[in-house]
């Protein structure tokens, strides 16, 4: 039956990842990189300066470096840990390539996905911000065009509930916390529907529940608030070991990226024909690296339509480096690892296990060390995933309910069960659900970018020429 269920998710994916997204997301991020004359290189000392200082005087719920920690709360989660590993493993080591080459034309659609999400943005009654693509859809392209903006929350709210947000991070957590303490599964329970599970699989997702509610009370502010903390800490912690790693077998990365290089564009002879063709690669790359980065995808501009800005082009160019640090800095250092260290190459490893291997034989430390900081760095990044995913998929909910508050209540504790539920799920069925709803949910956005691509040129045009950016 399991099988089954798989090979129908298997090919529903193909489908949707196959090369009319690709093509598309890729194309808008060339359009818009084209058209911006390079901006995410340009402009990138600019955005980094800005990611850490606050708009005197501007209005918004949280602050904007508060709206980035938000959505790289979101982004930076087992996608950076878990997904790359998935991707080479299963695309080979060019599945890395394709991946960064997403991410930087990724870069030029967030800029425009933040600028968007300001630009067209609103407030409430109780004066909370909104905003995100179902807003820019509607009010740039038109009242016409609200059925693209109602599909587009849609399948956010799914995104979140059976996707990104809960299913992943949380079987990533417990996976993770399974491989250090009990990986043999020696102490079994029995539970209900699900049968016999390990200990330690229950009890985390138990605490991780538990945390999950604490935190969710409290909103938009409290999530912001818990992200500042913890992901830049745990981002920083991460890069210290993966940098670490990659200059303790410094003579090895020039093979390395000779490696990734050639798999890109000819996997079989890197592969020894286990990953026959470039599309392959391609698609495992840039699949893994929207699920991480989620450029292209309409999430982060749903956090960054809540920054305290006055400038749109701005909170465009903070929203941009999300996507530097998390798949530019973090994926590479993962991706880099698992190549220079030849675990995608073991066989029987999947899943976070691929990457617990590379630290454990690249890192001069006990295996025990390098798995539990591997573990802590997984373990904290889904959580703030977890957060930042819920605030994306109540805002969708509350834009297709008219905010109706009692149904986006009752939707939260819908997806605190199913944050405990993720746990006892395949790894394989997760990610494939994952990765089917990220790119329903990217093809409205993209349209909506190349649509409006003429007024982010012209809002970005207009702030550079009044010397804006000149303080």
């Amino acid at each position: 039956m399991m099988d089954s269920i798989n090979s129908l998710l298997g090919t529903i994916d193909s489908l949707v990842w196959g090369v009319p997204l690709m093509a598309l997301i890729l194309c808008g991020g060339l359009m818009l990189t084209v058209r911006l004359g390079l901006l995410q290189i340009r402009r990138l000392p600019l955005a980094l300066k800005w990611m850490l200082r606050n708009e005197e005087g501007a209005t918004g719920e949280i602050s904007s470096f508060g709206a980035l920690c938000t959505a790289l709360s979101a982004t930076i989660g087992t996608g950076n840990i878990v997904g790359v590993a998935t991707a080479v493993c299963a695309g080979g080591p060019g599945a890395l390539f394709w991946m960064i080459v997403a991410a930087f034309f990724g870069m030029a659609t967030k800029y425009a996905e933040g600028l968007l999400a300001v630009k067209y943005r609103v407030v409430a009654e109780d004066g909370h911000s909104l905003g995100g693509p179902f807003y820019y859809i509607e009010k740039g392209m038109g009242k016409g065009w609200t059925w693209l903006a109602k599909i587009f929350a849609f399948f956010g709210v799914m995104v979140g509930l059976l996707g990104i947000g809960t299913i992943t991070q949380v079987n990533g957590i417990a996976s993770a916390a399974q491989g250090f303490f009990d990986p043999d599964k020696a102490i079994l329970v029995t539970l209900p529907i699900v049968g016999e599970q390990s200990l330690v699989t229950v009890i985390a997702s138990v605490l991780v529940t538990l945390c999950v509610a604490a935190v969710l009370i409290g909103g938009i502010k409290r999530i912001a608030n818990v992200s500042q903390v913890i992901v830049p800490f745990m981002a920083v912690i991460y890069f210290v070991f993966a940098f670490a790693l990659v200059l303790f077998n410094i003579t090895k990365v020039p093979a390395a990226f000779a490696t990734i290089v050639k798999a890109a564009f000819n996997p079989s002879a890197i592969t020894g024909g286990v990953v026959g063709s470039m599309l392959v690669a391609m698609q495992n790359g840039m699949a893994r690296g929207i699920f991480s980065n989620e450029a292209g995808l309409g999430s982060a501009p749903i956090a960054a339509a809540a920054a305290q800005t006055h400038e749109p082009v701005r909170q465009g160019l903070v929203s941009m480096t999300g996507t530097f640090i998390d798949t530019i800095i973090i994926c590479t250092l993962t991706g880099l690892s698992i190549v220079l260290t030849g675990a995608w190459q073991v066989e029987g490893l999947e899943g976070v296990q691929v990457t617990t291997y590379a630290f454990q034989n690249g890192l001069p430390l006990s295996p025990v060390v390098s798995s539990f900081i591997l573990m802590v760095c997984l373990i904290f990044f889904a959580f703030t995933t977890i957060l930042g995913w819920d605030y994306y998929s109540e805002r969708c909910l509350e834009y297709l309910t008219h905010g109706r508050q009692g149904m986006i209540k009752a939707y939260r504790w819908l997806y605190i069960l199913a944050v405990f539920a993720g746990p006892f799920l395949t790894v394989k069925a997760v990610w494939t659900i994952a990765d089917i709803f990220n790119g329903l949910m990217a093809f409205p956005n993209m349209i909506a970018l190349f649509a409006l691509s003429g007024i982010v040129v012209k809002e970005t045009k207009d702030f550079f020429a009044k010397k804006k950016h000149i303080e």
